[in-house]
Order: structure tokens, then C-alpha cells, then sequence
């Protein structure tokens, strides 16, 4: 693709898009899985859907970190507040409920000392200032997010700050892709792969999609770009030469950052993680190490996630399993909408409950 056209250019998007209607057979149903929770309400926002032939499907994955922490893990955020603790948090997760329909913001207004930051390494400035409290960031987060959880942890320590813990239910990638290409009933031809994450990993993270006959293809957030993605899988579903390419080198080396991987392994170690929808995943948390174990919020404050289903009627987990559309679910637009959301997947600016109630219905 010519870098010096717009990626948000019209004519090009067309002309994409007319390519993709060419090159996709017409007693064939092509359908792709985008990961990125960016990528859903990317494409929600820019309309990309109209400009796609109907038999070419885009389903949405679980890409979204807030949305795939467990109720389990989120009933965990309240025992802390209960526990006399100060949390910092980024500011989506202050509005999913817990399992008694209680919010982070509900605490807040009773006086529980809820704080939002804008980068896990703002909790230093607050447990620096504030001596006397206990911080606990509540850390959510994918490959992207992780490393700088590992650096405020790296830092703390090297501050000797005894105020502040980290509550690390930061997750992998590898596992819940395993699990969806084991899944007998979804089909797909490939993957939107997440832009962000492979920024960190590397191309190499999407190998096992390829050993398994789909395609895979990093992309960036503009129109074009997702839907010159678009094109090369349905190419590649076409002609079975199944292979990683990557569309977004402006931002995303074929080598992913190595120090960030470092930095990762020198505080994490694998872990089995809860998912929303997915289950337990073997070796798809992220850990907090024997070294900075001072700094583990579930070892200070003895807490552990209780295996705990989805509210009454919510239907998150097989919204983000690709299972259903964001309208098959009973409480979608009705009970469930921004202002008073049920799901996680509304809350999220990465959620596809909310992309759709704000762009597809």
C-alpha cells in the first residue's frame, strides 16, 4: 500500500473495499476474527461492515482485558476496599458491577478511596504522597499493559515503598487463541491480529494460526488499513498459502520489543488464569515472582478468586467467544446499556457490547 494515501482516504477505502468483493467467492462465506478490542470499535466506528460483501463475516474475539477478567476476579476488587485498602485503577473497570451489582464508583461515593490513573506508574506518586494508606493497583491488562505493571513493581522495589501492591490478573494471549482454534463449532479463515500486543511479542506469537491453516494479518486502527487486512485473509482463504503478514510496520516491528519481554519475564512467570466466557486457561496469567512477592496483593492481603458465573442473564462470555452478537443477548439496549451497564462488554471502550450499542444497532 502507497504510505503517502491517507489511511482514513475515501476513494482508497472504496477501491479496498471493491477488491474485496472481487476477490471473495461467491458460495463462499469467509469469517474473521478480530482480537483487538480497538479493532472492534475501530470497525464499529468507521462503518466497515457496509462496506464488506455479506459473505464476508468480521466476529469479534476476546481482545478486550476488562472484558475477560473473571466476576470472580472483579468481586476481588470490593474484598480489597473492605480489606480498608486504596485502589488505583484505570477508569473502565470503575463501572462494572461486582456479583451483588455493586460498582467501584458506588464505593467511591460512600467514601472507599477508589483512584484513577492514567498509567500503573501514577501509583507510586499516590503512595508516595500518602504515606499512611496502603495503594493496590488493580492490574487488567493483555501483553500491551503488562510491562509497564512489571516496571511500577520493578520500581517500587527500588524505591523500598512498602505502601503499595499490585493485584495482577494480567493475561496472555496464547492460550485463548489454542482454545479457539480447538473449538469445533467456529469456524474461521483467519485473524485480524492485535496491532498492540504484537508491538510487544512479535510477529511469532501468530505461528500456531498458521501451523493450523489460518490466516493472520497485524494490522493498524484506520479504515484502509483494517480493510487492506481484510483483503490479504480473503486471499490467503483462497489460495491456502496461509502465512503472517504484517500491515502495521510503521508501528509494529516483526520482532516485537525485546526489552518490554525482559522487563515481563524479569517480575511475571506463567500462570493458569480465569476467563469471562473462556474458562480456566493453562499458563495465560500473568504472576507476580518469589522476588517481588512484598508487592503480590493476593499473598498480602490472602485473597483468591472464586470461580464465580456471570450475572443472571448476562451473556458476556458468548459475546466474546464469537458465539452470539451482541443483540442476541436478551438484556442488550434494555437492561444492559452505557449509562447502567451488566457486562463488562459494555463498560470497555474496547467492549463489543458497547461498539455495537453505539455504532451497528
Amino acid at each position: 500500500m502507497n504510505p503517502n494515501i491517507p489511511f482514513r482516504d475515501k476513494e482508497t477505502a472504496l477501491k479496498v473495499s471493491q477488491s474485496i468483493k472481487k476477490e471473495a467467492d461467491i458460495h463462499k462465506t469467509y469469517k474473521i476474527m478480530e482480537v483487538c478490542g480497538t479493532h472492534t470499535m475501530a470497525i464499529a466506528r468507521s462503518g466497515l461492515k457496509s462496506m464488506l460483501p455479506e459473505n464476508v463475516e468480521l466476529i469479534s474475539g476476546p481482545g478486550c482485558p476488562v472484558c475477560v477478567t473473571s466476576q470472580g476476579e472483579i468481586d476481588l476488587f470490593f474484598e480489597l476496599l473492605d480489606c480498608g485498602v486504596s485502589v488505583a485503577s484505570f477508569g473502565d473497570l470503575l463501572r462494572i458491577p461486582g456479583s451483588n451489582g455493586e460498582t467501584l464508583i458506588d464505593k467511591r461515593a460512600r467514601g472507599a478511596d477508589v483512584n484513577v490513573v492514567y498509567s500503573p506508574l501514577d501509583t507510586l506518586k499516590l503512595a508516595e504522597d500518602n504515606p499512611d494508606k496502603h495503594y493496590t493497583f488493580l492490574g487488567i491488562g493483555f501483553e500491551t499493559t503488562a510491562p509497564t505493571i512489571a516496571a511500577l513493581i520493578m520500581e517500587a522495589k527500588e524505591k523500598g515503598l512498602k505502601n503499595l501492591s499490585v493485584l495482577s490478573f494480567c493475561k496472555t494471549m496464547p492460550a485463548a487463541f489454542d482454545l479457539i482454534l480447538s473449538d469445533k463449532d467456529m469456524y474461521l479463515d483467519g485473524f485480524l491480529c492485535p496491532g498492540h500486543v504484537t508491538a510487544v511479542t512479535g510477529v511469532q506469537l501468530y505461528e500456531p494460526l498458521i501451523k493450523a491453516g489460518k490466516a493472520a494479518v497485524v494490522a493498524g486502527f484506520e479504515p484502509v488499513e483494517m480493510l487492506d487486512a481484510v483483503y490479504e485473509i480473503v486471499k490467503q482463504a483462497n489460495n491456502k498459502n496461509f502465512h503472517i503478514v504484517n500491515k502495521y510496520r510503521r508501528v509494529v516491528p516483526d520482532i516485537g520489543n525485546a526489552n518490554a519481554r525482559k522487563i515481563l519475564a524479569k517480575v511475571f512467570y506463567e500462570s493458569d488464569a480465569f476467563w469471562r466466557g473462556l474458562g480456566e486457561l493453562k499458563k495465560s496469567g500473568l504472576a507476580i515472582r518469589q522476588e517481588y512477592i512484598e508487592y503480590d496483593a493476593l499473598k498480602r492481603f490472602d485473597l483468591k478468586p472464586k470461580n464465580i458465573t456471570e450475572i443472571k442473564g448476562c451473556k458476556c462470555g458468548q459475546v466474546l467467544t464469537g458465539k452470539i452478537k451482541p443483540q442476541d443477548c436478551p438484556l442488550f439496549a434494555k437492561r444492559c446499556t452505557p449509562e447502567d451497564p451488566v457486562g463488562p462488554c459494555m463498560v470497555s471502550g474496547e467492549g463489543t457490547c458497547a461498539a455495537y450499542y453505539k455504532f451497528l444497532r
